[in-house]
């Protein structure tokens, strides 16, 4: 085979036409390497060539730590080659290879092709995903599986005539917390909280009482090969701790509890909620919610998807919020007309972590009623819950983006009409931007949701909005160049470190808000956003997928740094020392910041604009 019928069988050389790839093959320099010998060094000579394997294997290594193995057709040496400085790897003969040599002047036509561009993103990609896998595999720890391998034994069911008290001792004799009950409309469930609530606590008749009349009906179910992350996440959103397993058929297989989940103990996430909602003073809610960072360390350690600790972490500030807004109603009285609390930023995405402030807003319908009339009570309300929310461990948003401002307590006319102000001009006095465009309620009986939805859907007739929303996603840049090294703070408490948010995770953040609401999309979480991006061709499905990868690795390198840094006593916080993260995890880092430049630059290119 020559060598261009070679090389038209892998990318990113088969986009090539007939002139350009013959060009390429007949530039190419042809090289034998021994088992064992090196062809780049890390931090060594910058490439020469870019290389293709035609036979053989290389390994990637970093550190000395295998990291990829590449075989034929496979293409490395781009990053050092282009960018003209030392390898971030030691690439070595796995075996008696054969290599492809492309010069310098050949090999920088390709990649910026639009093929080459595509194939440079998915090499971007793959280093992370990688590196990733790496990573985990080297911790002790074991990480979440199917839900189907927790269910220890086959359902138990009654039927909808037992008496509470009948299904009271065949949980007993099984063993179990829960029976499912058959009926005509699906599934029902009773468990042993029911019996205690809705028959003990209600003063009820056990022995006249039939499990239909107090049953959950009907009953969710999952199937046996989702996530165990996601089940946890399902329970916590749901506020149920059972959860019957399908098998691909829809055969009942068992019943997963929160203890399958989780386990026991009072660093639970089900354990810290239900704490919280049982708290009868704010002091009590307070020494609950101190428990956080223990239960977001325990994720950690237990090997949790990152992002998924941050929605964790979310869903118990939800419910600390509730619990607080329910003991200042209990205090001030009933509010006085339909209102609706409002989580801004970081807490309506659920993507939060020990470090973390307070963004939230509140909207309420005055029904006829002066502001003034009204507004002190939620001004009251708003300062309780601030103040709660702070003594809990979280504290204030020092951009002043909380309920108490009285410029986030508006009517729901007063919100749609400040969107719509925002929107039509967005100029510097809109500062709330980046904040306010991320909105979710948490508590309150106001649907203030479906009206704000309704003015962001209009986005895509407001350039000038979506062009200021677009700008705010260029403002920082990660702390590399697409072909250096990590750039460190120089100076101050944060020197020889990375901002790992402001670098990273929220220009992700901003992308994707930036992507959907261009197309009117109310989506609010970040991956979410960058999938719905790909669906509709805003950005190019291997834009998106870079950009879901480095934003779950930066994650993942945040949360275990909060994490440590909890456990040493130390005070948390964003700025990561590189060389504590030792050479796989620096590696990772460094191929995630080069994915979110590239997507700045391209979104620059889109709006016409340099990059700072």
């Amino acid at each position: 085979m020559d060598v261009a019928t070679f090389l038209r069988g892998y990318a990113p050389f088969d986009s090539l036409d007939d002139v350009q790839l013959a060009k390429v093959a007949g530039n190419v320099e042809i090289e034998h390497f021994a088992p064992g010998q090196t062809l780049l060094r890390e931090a060594g000579e910058p490439a020469r060539y870019l290389y293709v394997v035609r036979k053989g294997s290389v390994e990637i290594l970093d550190d000395g730590r295998l990291i990829d193995l590449m075989g034929e057709g496979e293409v490395f040496g781009a990053w050092s080659l282009l960018g003209r400085f030392s390898p971030t790897a030691t690439v070595r003969a796995h075996e008696d290879t054969l290599c492809y040599l492309i010069p310098e002047s050949v090999a920088t036509e390709i990649l910026g092709t639009s093929a080459g561009i595509a194939f440079v993103m998915r090499s971007l990609r793959r280093r992370i995903v990688r590196i990733d896998e790496v990573w985990q595999a080297e911790r002790p720890t074991e990480t979440y599986r199917e839900v189907g391998s927790l269910v220890r034994r086959p359902p138990v069911f009654t039927p909808t005539t037992s008496s509470v008290s009948e299904a009271a001792a065949r949980m007993t004799q099984e063993r179990v917390s829960s029976l499912l009950i058959h009926t005509r409309e699906g599934l029902g469930i009773i468990t042993d909280r029911d019996l205690r609530s809705r028959v003990v606590a209600a003063g009820r008749d056990a022995s006249t009482t039939r499990v239909d009349e107090v049953m959950s009906h009907p009953v969710s179910t999952v199937a046996s090969d989702v996530p165990t992350g996601e089940v946890l996440l399902r329970m916590l959103e749901g506020g149920f701790h059972h959860l019957p397993v399908v098998d691909g058929t829809g055969r009942v297989t068992g019943v997963v509890t929160d203890t399958d989940l989780m386990g026991l103990g009072r660093h639970t996430p089900f354990a810290v909620k239900s704490t919280i909602e049982r708290a009868r003073t704010v002091d009590d809610v307070v020494a609950a919610a101190r428990d956080l960072p223990e239960v977001l360390a325990a994720l950690v350690a237990s090997g949790t998807d990152p992002v998924d600790a941050g929605h964790v972490v979310s869903l118990a500030i939800d419910t600390l919020t509730r619990r607080l807004l329910e003991l200042a109603v209990d205090e001030l009285g009933t509010p006085p007309v339909a209102w609706a609390w409002i989580a801004l930023g970081s807490a309506a995405r659920h993507e939060q972590a020990i470090l973390t402030d307070q963004d939230h807003a509140l909207a309420y319908e005055p029904g006829g009623r002066r502001t003034d009339e009204v507004d002190p009570y939620f001004s009251a309300l708003s300062s309780r819950v601030v103040d709660g929310l702070e003594r809990a461990g979280i504290p204030r948003c020092l951009g002043d983006a909380m309920a108490t401002n009285p410029a986030l307590r508006r009517s729901v006319e007063g919100w749609t009409g400040q969107f719509d102000a925002w929107m039509t001009d967005p100029g510097p006095g809109s500062i709330f931007l980046s904040i306010v465009f991320d909105y979710r309620r948490v508590a309150g009986p106001l649907d203030i949701e479906t009206p704000l939805d309704a003015v962001v859907r209009t986005a895509p007739g407001r350039p000038a909005f979506v062009g200021q929303l677009a700008r705010r996603a260029l403002d920082d840049r990660p702390p590399t160049g697409f072909f250096r090294d990590l750039v460190v703070e120089a100076h101050g408490d944060h020197a020889g470190r990375v901002d790992v948010k402001r670098g990273g995770i929220t220009i992700v953040t901003n992308l994707a808000r930036a992507y959907a609401i261009s197309r009117g999309d109310t989506e609010r979480r970040t991956i979410a956003r960058l999938r719905g991006a790909a669906a509709a061709g805003t950005v190019d499905l291997e834009t998106s997928e870079g950009l879901e990868e480095a934003f779950r690795f930066l994650w993942g390198v945040r949360l275990r740094h909060h994490a440590e840094r909890w456990r040493a006593g130390e005070p948390v916080d964003d700025h990561i020392d590189p060389g504590d993260l030792g050479p796989v995890a620096r590696h990772g880092l460094k191929e995630a910041f080069r994915v979110i430049g590239r997507a700045q630059r391209q979104l620059a290119t889109d709006l016409g604009v340099a990059l700072r």
